[in-house]
Parts: C-alpha cells; sequence; structure tokens
C-alpha cells in the first residue's frame, strides 16, 4: 500500500472535482447495482499516465454539457478491496490501472484502459469520453 501523504493529493485531485470516492466494497456494489442513469468511474494510480493523462481528461470530459448523472473513483494501491470489487464490473477486461469506465445503468459500456491513456493526450482521452457521453448519457 502507498503512503497516504503520497496519494491523499492524487485522490484529492479528482474528489475536490466532484468524483465521490469509493472505498469500500459495499460503496462499490450499492454505486454499480443500484444505480440508474450514467456513471462515469476512473481507476486511479500513482503512475505518470495518471497525473499527466487520466485525470485531467475525466475532469475535462466532466465539464461537457451531456455528462454521466454520477463520477465516482477508486484508487488502485490504496483501496484494494474497493479496487478489486471494482475490476469485477469491469470485466472482461484485465485490470489496468489507471482506467476510466462508463456504466449505463449498472452496465458497462466504454471502456479506457491504461493502453488507450499512455502516450495519448488528456484532451485526446476527454474527446473519446464526451463521444461515449454523447451516444450514452
Amino acid at each position: 500500500m502507498y503512503p497516504i501523504e503520497l496519494v491523499k493529493p492524487m485522490a484529492k485531485d479528482l474528489t475536490d472535482f466532484g468524483f465521490e470516492s469509493l472505498e469500500t466494497v459495499d460503496q462499490v456494489v450499492e454505486t454499480l447495482e443500484n444505480e440508474e442513469g450514467t456513471t462515469l468511474m476512473v481507476v486511479n494510480s500513482v503512475c505518470g499516465c495518471a497525473a499527466a493523462n487520466a485525470r485531467p481528461a475525466a475532469k475535462m470530459a466532466a465539464q461537457y454539457s451531456k455528462k454521466p448523472s454520477k463520477m465516482v473513483t477508486v484508487f488502485a494501491g490504496v483501496d484494494k478491496e474497493a479496487t478489486a470489487k471494482a475490476r469485477e464490473y469491469l470485466l472482461p477486461y484485465p485490470p489496468s490501472s489507471p482506467a476510466i469506465a462508463l456504466f449505463k445503468e449498472g452496465r458497462l459500456v466504454h471502456m479506457i484502459e491504461r493502453h488507450h491513456i499512455e502516450g495519448r493526450s488528456a484532451q485526446d482521452i476527454a474527446q473519446n469520453l464526451v463521444s461515449a457521453f454523447d451516444v450514452h448519457c
């Protein structure tokens, strides 16, 4: 597990922007099984591509006029049980950190894996999300 003083600002980057932090298995289940509408989930990470690309992209996309009804995040390497549970909902995709997923009525409808994040700009990733919002939100 990473030291809390290291990850707190990384988690705060999303929670200060309106993302709800899911820290327990129960919170993940409650959110993804009982949620109406659309939910954007960011699997946060300490890696550089999370800081430079994934988190900024999620925040940019969240400013779009057509957006998910709920935005949540789990932190890989920090909230291990919650992240493991979230990854069950991300199947058939393998574990990926960072990752960004869009759910509609609790069903996974769009997934951006780490290999889609690395080497792409935050603007490109945000545009990918906005396109998914146009279809599903």
